[in-house]
């Protein structure tokens, strides 16, 4: 699996969105377009040398964590001319202009131009050099914009329409919100642990639920978080076959980032998990969140198994759910938060 760039994926994004206006959203028409899908509009002479590879190499890079290359983005170049109305409602655009006519290079990031919930990115430039700047500079932050609001869509639906039942039972157990969409089903229960899951004859995706005590730094490290789920999968995710069970593929580093989620101190985990004992397989994202208001840790660890399918999307659309975490005391945690950042 080739990974071109590494991005502190959340940290970025949860940086970006700051900006985009937001206007009149109510009177857009609706997005069109796939999943995943990003309109790129720039000349045709321009997307097919140097420059438009130097922009695929940045918004088609293989996604982190999946067992076969798939691109961030699915990318579709229009050309100036032909970006007329059926292009103009699409989810994800990028418009590239190349003109000794532009006055100041810059990049632009805008929300629900044409259509709603849409995102927008300019890049305006002078000459290919400056251009070629203005990408180095921003990509990280173009790409997580595009990213977030793919995420911020499949959240919105979330909220929107969510088993309520599977909701109920995780905030009763656990006393956290959580939304998961129609079709997924709480299928077991044990102390400290929830498995809520989609299943199909084709695909399955899930998200384990587990909590236990805070005890010190150290939790916040690869090598305590893998085997903290490892021992978990392993009492909880039984396999197919007798005495088989879900584990951690190994052989292939995981991508491991410390950052803050929603102003909590977190951990994102993202690799690929196996079942000892079977050939099952696929891709994993793991989060874990400190509770300082109430002493503990709360892990939730999503999966996908699609052996025929991409996985990509359906990756995305667990990671959505897993980042609608909310816990339940947030204002303690802030202030907490807010003491051990002012004793730093």
């Amino acid at each position: 699996m080739k990974r071109i760039i590494y991005i502190g994926l959340w940290m970025v994004i949860l940086a970006v969105g700051l900006g985009a206006c937001n206007d009149q959203t109510n009177m857009r028409k609706k997005i069109t377009g796939k999943a995943g899908e990003l309109v790129v509009v720039v000349p045709d002479p321009t997307w097919e040398g140097a420059t438009g590879k130097s922009f695929r190499e940045i918004m088609a890079q293989p996604q982190l964590g999946l067992p076969q290359d798939e691109p961030i983005f699915d990318l579709i170049n229009v050309p100036p001319s032909a970006f007329k109305e059926i292009f103009r409602t699409s989810r994800n655009i990028v418009r590239i202009k190349i003109s000794t006519t532009i006055d100041t290079s810059e990049v632009k990031f805008r929300k629900d131009i044409w259509a709603w919930p849409q995102a927008v990115v300019d890049i305006n430039a002078s000459s290919t050099e400056e251009f070629n700047q203005l990408l180095k500079k921003n990509s990280d932050r173009i790409v997580a914009f595009m990213l977030k609001a793919e995420r911020d869509r499949l959240q919105m639906n979330y909220r929107n329409y969510h088993d309520k039942a599977a909701k109920n039972i995780i905030k009763d157990k656990f006393n956290i919100q959580l939304n998961v969409p129609p079709g997924f089903k709480v299928t077991k229960q044990e102390k400290d642990f929830v498995w809520v899951r989609y299943e199909t004859p084709d695909i399955s995706q899930g998200i384990m639920i587990h909590s236990f005590p805070y005890q010190s730094d150290s939790t916040f490290t690869q090598q305590f978080l893998l085997n903290k789920r490892d021992s978990i999968l392993k009492a909880n995710v039984a396999g197919p076959a007798e005495g088989s069970y879900m584990t951690t593929e190994r052989q292939l580093p995981p991508v491991f980032n410390v950052f803050q989620f929603k102003k909590n101190y977190a951990s994102e985990m993202r690799g690929l998990w196996r079942v000892e004992g079977d050939f099952m397989g696929g891709p994993y994202i793991n989060l874990t969140v400190l509770d300082a208001a109430n002493n503990r840790i709360v892990m939730l660890d999503g999966y996908v198994y699609a052996p025929r399918f991409d996985k990509r999307n359906l990756l995305r659309q667990v990671e959505a759910m897993m980042y609608s975490l909310e816990l339940p005391d947030q204002q303690k945690n802030d202030k907490i938060n807010s003491q051990v950042n002012m004793g730093n």
